[in-house]
């Protein structure tokens, strides 16, 4: 079994110890950072459906972002020579009436191995709040907000309307259980992903 098919895994299982080694392992036997990146994100894409299909559950779901937090460790400083510069920061968060953060953080995680700077305003962000953080930041280039429940769907609208009329110089991309590519036009926002994986790309698309 290749080094990388063991990296996909072991981080599939959430074998957080062996993770780090293993992706270190695949770089000596010279593979490179985006393609073992790649294999953790796939990784992370089953896992996101073995949740969805209710095979596991968030305890599961974590482990398994732990370990790919680990590997991705040992990637970042190589990733960041492969973006040439970084893409900016990106400012993330939960809307106002929505606690769900897992979501979240594995979007955080994927959008900053793909190069950006990360500012994580948690959970039940009101929709100045994110404007706030995007005056107080450098180099703000993205804003990535997230709605987990059907019934925070407008403040998802609220806070893309108020980053909107903001007049700031930013794209934002929006995700979530109940958002829909139409939706996401809807609401004025710049892109959608449907999954952390696909966050990380489009995210590196929006500002390049």
């Amino acid at each position: 079994m290749s080094k990388i098919q063991e990296v996909k895994e072991k981080v599939e299982i959430g074998k957080t110890k062996l993770v780090a080694g293993l992706v270190q392992e695949a770089l000596d036997e010279g593979n490179a950072p985006g393609e073992i990146l790649q294999a953790m994100v796939d990784s992370m894409s089953v896992v996101g459906e073995k949740f969805s299909s209710g095979e596991i559950f968030v305890p599961e779901m974590l482990i398994a972002a732990k370990a790919m937090a680990k590997g991705v460790d040992v990637l970042r400083p190589l990733m960041a020579g492969d973006t040439s510069a970084s893409l900016g920061t990106c400012i993330i968060g939960t809307v106002a009436g929505d606690l769900h953060d897992i979501g979240k953080n594995l979007v955080s995680m994927m959008i900053e191995s793909a190069g950006f700077t990360m500012v994580d305003l948690g959970v039940d962000v009101p929709a100045e709040r994110f404007v706030e953080a995007i005056k107080e930041n450098e180099n703000v280039t993205l804003v990535a907000c997230s709605g987990l429940l059907t019934t925070t769907m407008p403040a998802l609208k609220e806070a893309v309307e108020t980053i909107k009329a903001s007049g700031l110089d930013v794209k934002v991309i929006v995700g979530g259980a109940p958002v829909t590519p139409e939706y996401a036009a809807e609401i004025g926002a710049d892109g959608f992903a449907p999954d952390a994986g696909s966050a990380a790309v489009k995210a590196k698309e929006m500002v390049a």
